[in-house]
Formats: C-alpha cells, structure tokens, sequence
C-alpha cells in the first residue's frame, strides 16, 4: 500500500518533463541563437493548416509573376536578381471584385526579396488580378523599401549598385 503513490507521481513527472521543448538534438533553438528577423518582414508559422496550405498553393501560382516584377524593380539598384520565397510573401488583402461568387479577385502582397542567405534586400507590395481562364494580371505595385548597406553582411555589399 505505501507504493501506491510511486505510479501516480512518475505519471506527473513524465507529463511534465513531456511539456518542455528538447534542444538536446538540436531540433529546438534556444532563443537566443534564434535567427534575427525585421519587425516588417512576416511572421512564420509554426504548424501547418488548410489557410496556410491555401496561402501556399496560391503563392507558387502567382510566385512567376512576383519574380518577374521583382527582377524589373531590383536591377537598377543590385547587380543580381533578388530571390523572392513563397514563405516571405505575406498576404495583406483579397477581395471578390463583383460580389458573391463572382471569380474576379484582386489580391494584395507584401514582399520581401532576399540575397545570399535570407538577407532582405527590401520590401514591395504588389496587387494582381485574377480572373478566369486563369489570368494574373499586376494591378498595382509599389517599392516600400530599398536595399540598405546596413542589412547585408561584409561579403554581400559589392552588390549594391
């Protein structure tokens, strides 16, 4: 009978051990060795979703025409093209222009290129069309932020023009 509190106690123990992340292998950053992100650039999501999935499919269709506009805005001021990532591309807003059910969208981004390794170079945002067949059409854009010598590392600064 006296050994009846030893199962319930090792059960809490394991409950509580098993709440704490493990950075034993390596898997968990402390938050201190977290990499450093802009305040402007969008939070990351920890865990998938349908939204997120969604976002997603609807970041690799139009991720050809971000690049290309992308491409056009950055060549006068790096000497490389900017490589733009679906999970950088944050979406600020998407309306039906018609009404109900009509399948004319008008969706607005915000975008931040990258150089080398996930340095921002800057910050756009872009408004697109959709509408059947599909066609993708840039409504609107407009550059927010140039590249500034400050956000690149030592060996990345030659590419500012």
């Amino acid at each position: 009978m006296k050994k009846s509190w030893i199962a319930p106690l090792l059960i809490a123990v394991m409950f509580l051990l098993g709440q704490q992340p493990c950075s034993a292998n390596g898997l968990v950053q402390p938050q201190s060795e977290a990499p450093l992100r802009s305040e402007s650039e969008p939070k990351l999501p920890d865990q998938d979703s349908r939204e997120l999935m969604y976002k997603d499919t609807l970041m690799l269709f139009l991720l050809p025409h971000i690049e290309k506009k992308i491409a056009e805005i950055y060549a006068p001021l790096l000497t490389i093209t900017p490589t733009v990532y679906p999970y950088l591309v944050d979406v600020t807003d998407i309306k039906r222009v018609n009404g109900f059910r009509r399948f004319d969208f008008l969706i607005t981004l915000n975008i931040h290129p990258t150089v080398g390794p996930h340095l921002s170079v800057g910050e756009d945002t872009m408004t697109f069309r959709i509408t059947p067949g599909p066609k993708v059409k840039l409504e609107s854009f407009k550059h927010l932020r140039d590249p500034r010598k400050s956000d690149l590392t030592p060996n990345y600064q030659n590419i500012l023009r």
